[in-house]
């Protein structure tokens, strides 16, 4: 597997948590003893489909091609991760159980719009820092919350193996919007 497909299908798998409020994503319904292994995978799921919709957005509405390209990265990346998961799942006989809050799809349907209200001169900016932010709390929760209330060792390695990515992905956003600020300062 190349390095960036690599490092894209860690950021999806991982990024598969967060959003703009991506910490709500991760935090159950219940005491963390109620995260167990089907509401992890299930959250994992959610938060890949999540970022597959706002980077499909960025190649639709990105201004830059350098935006429109992180877009479909990120898509086809999140899609080739959430099939790890759901393969892994299967195999395992794991049916995902989403947090019952529905927190983390109110939380992506906010991020969306306001993704989407973003004006045109606006819209790189705001979606590079909304997945800056996104893989910030991807590794967050990935640290503190999930991998600690893992208990199959097969998910926790398929996570281990993919968490390098996480911040592969938060770096290349922020530095794609310091890039792209950087020349629309005529520098």
């Amino acid at each position: 597997m190349r390095r960036t497909r690599f490092a894209a299908v860690a950021f999806a798998f991982g990024t598969s948590l967060c959003l703009m409020g991506a910490a709500a994503v991760v935090r159950p319904a219940a005491p963390a003893a109620a995260l167990d292994d089907p509401t992890i995978v299930a959250i994992f799921d959610a938060a890949n489909t999540a970022d597959i919709e706002t980077g499909r957005l960025a190649v639709e509405r990105g201004q830059s091609k350098e935006v429109r390209e992180f877009g479909a990265m990120l898509a086809r990346d999140h899609e080739h991760v959430r099939g790890l998961g759901r393969d892994l799942a299967k195999k395992l006989d794991v049916t995902p159980t989403p947090p019952t809050d529905g927190q983390g799809a109110r939380d992506h349907a906010a991020a969306m719009a306001r993704l989407r209200a973003a004006s045109d001169a606006d819209f790189d900016h705001a979606f590079l820092q909304h997945e800056a932010a996104f893989h910030k709390a991807v590794i967050d929760a990935v640290t503190t919350t999930l991998l600690p209330a893992i208990q199959n060792a097969e998910l926790k390695a398929l996570v281990v193996k993919v968490a390098p990515a996480f911040e592969a992905h938060m770096i290349a956003a922020q530095n794609l919007d310091k890039g792209l600020a950087h020349s629309a300062a005529g520098h």
